[in-house]
C-alpha cells in the first residue's frame, strides 16, 4: 500500500503540485467555485448532473489540462437530519472514498458551510486513507501526499495541532482495527501503548501474567487465559501540573473473539479482529488529547485479551470473581467484553479517584439493532454527560444516540442462583444493549459520579475498514478547541 501523508494546509491544496483535484461541498457553494483551469462548459455540465441526495453525489472528468488533469466534484446533501452531523461528515467520507483512488498526489478542497464543521470534516478525510495492507502487489507502490484545504464563508481555515493530531490518531486507530490478530495480538497492543507513552511523555503501568491472577482481575483472566499471548491491563497516565479534574477512559481490547467455548459459527467469527475497537479509540484518543495539550488528568485503561479456545478456556457455568469483588456466573463465553471491562472499570474507580468515567466497547450486536451502523449507543447515569456526548457526536462526526437508562428494569434479568450476577441477560428482548450497560454499572466500586458507556459495535467499521471511531468523540467531549 502506498505511504499516504495527509497535509492539512491553509494554502491552496493545488500548491503541492497535485494533478487531481477533489472539490467537495454543497451544490450552491460548488457552483461558485469553478477552478480557473476548467472551462465554463465542462463546469456547467458537471453542475447540471449533481444532486446532493441523502449521501452525496460524485462526478468526475478529465480536463485535458496538463496542470490539472482530473477533476472530481462531490456534492454533499443539502439537508441534514437532526441526529446526523451538520458537517455532513458521513457523506463527505462516503463520497471521498470513491474519489481518492489513482496514482500521484491528490488535492482536496472542502467548501464548508460553517467553520465549525472543519474538525469533523478533517476526521472524515482521515478515515478515507487506510494505513494497513498485506497485499503482495498494490496498484501503486509509491509515496503519496494528500493536500487538504478547507474554506469556510469567513475564509480559509488554518489547521490546528488539535485537528492534525486527531486526524492522525483516527488513522492510527483504524490501522489497529484493520490489523488481524496475527499481526496485532495482546503483545502488539501493549507495544502500541508503549509507543504512545513514549511519544506523549505519559507514564504506563502494566499488569499481566501472575499479577493479574494474584491481584484478582478475574474477568480478564477468564477471558484471556486460553490464548498464546495472555491478558493484560494497561494504564496510561497523563498527569499535568495544576489539573483540576480527573477523567478515566476504559476500553475493551479483545484482539480476537472466537466466542470461546460458546463458539461463533456459520461465519459469525469473521471480522472479529475489530473487537478491540473500543481500546483502539481510547488509546488513539489519549494520544490526540495529550499531544493537543489536555489540561485534565487523564487515565486510559486498556483491557486486553484474546478470547480463544484450548483446554484452559473458561467454560459456561464457571464462576469467577471480578476485580470489583462481585462474583459472576458465565452462561455465555461469547459475552466476554463486559467481563474484561468490568475489571477495568473497577480498577479505575477503586484506585484513580475519577470525576468522570467513560468506557468504550464493541459490546453488543444489539447496539446495531438499537441505533444502527453509524450511531454509537450511549448508556449513561447523568443527563448532562449524556447531552454532552450526544452533542459531541454531532460536532465531531462520531455520531451517538442515548439508550434508556432504567436500571430497575434490567436488574432481574441477570440473576444467578449461585453467584452475584450472570454475565448475560435472560431476556434479549428487553433492551439488551442497555442492559449490558447495566451489567457494567455493577463494577463501579464506591462510585456514584458521572459515567457513560459507549457501545460502538456498528460504527467501529465501514466497508470492511476501521473508522477510528471514538477519537473525535473523546476530543470534542474532553479536549475542546
Amino acid at each position: 500500500m502506498p505511504n499516504v501523508t495527509l497535509n492539512y494546509t491553509a494554502d491552496s491544496a493545488l500548491a503541492g503540485g497535485a494533478s487531481k483535484l477533489v472539490l467537495i461541498g454543497q451544490k450552491e457553494a460548488l457552483s461558485q467555485a469553478r477552478p480557473d483551469t476548467v472551462s465554463s462548459a465542462v463546469w456547467e455540465a458537471l453542475m447540471d448532473d449533481l444532486k446532493g441526495g441523502d449521501l452525496g453525489t460524485v462526478r468526475s472528468t478529465y480536463t485535458g489540462n496538463t496542470e490539472l488533469s482530473e477533476l472530481v466534484v462531490c456534492a454533499l446533501p443539502e439537508k441534514v437530519a437532526r441526529h446526523a452531523s451538520p458537517a455532513r461528515s458521513h457523506a463527505l467520507h462516503q463520497s471521498l472514498l470513491g474519489a481518492c483512488g489513482g496514482k500521484g498526489d491528490l488535492a482536496v478542497r472542502i467548501l464548508l458551510a460553517d467553520a465549525a464543521h472543519a474538525f469533523a470534516s478533517a476526521l472524515a478525510v482521515a478515515r478515507c486513507f487506510s494505513t494497513f495492507s498485506r497485499k503482495s502487489k498494490d496498484d501503486d507502490d509509491s509515496d503519496r501526499t494528500v493536500h487538504i484545504e478547507m474554506i469556510a464563508p469567513e475564509g480559509t481555515v488554518t489547521p490546528t495541532r488539535r485537528m492534525i493530531e486527531s486526524a492522525n490518531s483516527v488513522r492510527l486507530a483504524g490501522s489497529w482495527v484493520d490489523a488481524p490478530c496475527g499481526d496485532f495480538n495482546v503483545d502488539g497492543f501493549i507495544q502500541a501503548a508503549r509507543d504512545v507513552a513514549d511519544e506523549t511523555g505519559a507514564s504506563l503501568e502494566l499488569i499481566q501474567g501472575q499479577d493479574l491472577i494474584e491481584q484478582g482481575y478475574g474477568g480478564l483472566v477468564v477471558v484471556g487465559k486460553a490464548a498464546e499471548a495472555g491478558p493484560a491491563l494497561v494504564i496510561l497516565k497523563h498527569e499535568p501540573a495544576g489539573a483540576e479534574r480527573t477523567i478515566a477512559w476504559v476500553g475493551k481490547g479483545v484482539v480476537y473473539d472466537t466466542g470461546g467455548l460458546s463458539l461463533k459459527i456459520s461465519g459469525g467469527m469473521v471480522g472479529m479482529k475489530n473487537d478491540m475497537g473500543g481500546a483502539a479509540g481510547i488509546l488513539a484518543g489519549f494520544r490526540a488529547a495529550v499531544l493537543s495539550g489536555a489540561k485534565d488528568r487523564i487515565y486510559a485503561l486498556l483491557c486486553l485479551a484474546e478470547n480463544s479456545v484450548d483446554e484452559r478456556a473458561g467454560r459456561p457455568d464457571d464462576i469467577h470473581q471480578s476485580y470489583s469483588g462481585k462474583t459472576v456466573e458465565v452462561n455465555n463465553t461469547d459475552a466476554e467484553g463486559r467481563l474484561v471491562l468490568a475489571d477495568g472499570l473497577a480498577h479505575a474507580t477503586r484506585h484513580l479517584n475519577p470525576d468522570v468515567v467513560l468506557d468504550m466497547a464493541t459490546l453488543t450486536g444489539a447496539q446495531l439493532v438499537a441505533t444502527g451502523r453509524r450511531h454509537a449507543a450511549l448508556y449513561c447515569n447523568d443527563d448532562a454527560l449524556e447531552a454532552q456526548a450526544t452533542a459531541a457526536g454531532r460536532s465531531s462526526g462520531d455520531l451517538t444516540h442515548p439508550l434508556p437508562y432504567a436500571p430497575e428494569f434490567f436488574a432481574g434479568d441477570y440473576k444467578s442462583p449461585v453467584a452475584d450476577l450472570c454475565n448475560t441477560t435472560s431476556d434479549r428482548m428487553n433492551a439488551s444493549s442497555a442492559s449490558a450497560g447495566w451489567f457494567l454499572s455493577n463494577h463501579l466500586v464506591d462510585y456514584d459520579g458521572p459515567w457513560i458507556h459507549v457501545d460502538i459495535a456498528g460504527p467501529v467499521g465501514h466497508k470492511d475498514r476501521g473508522t477510528g471511531f471514538g477519537v473525535g468523540l473523546l476530543m470534542d467531549m474532553f479536549v475542546p478547541a
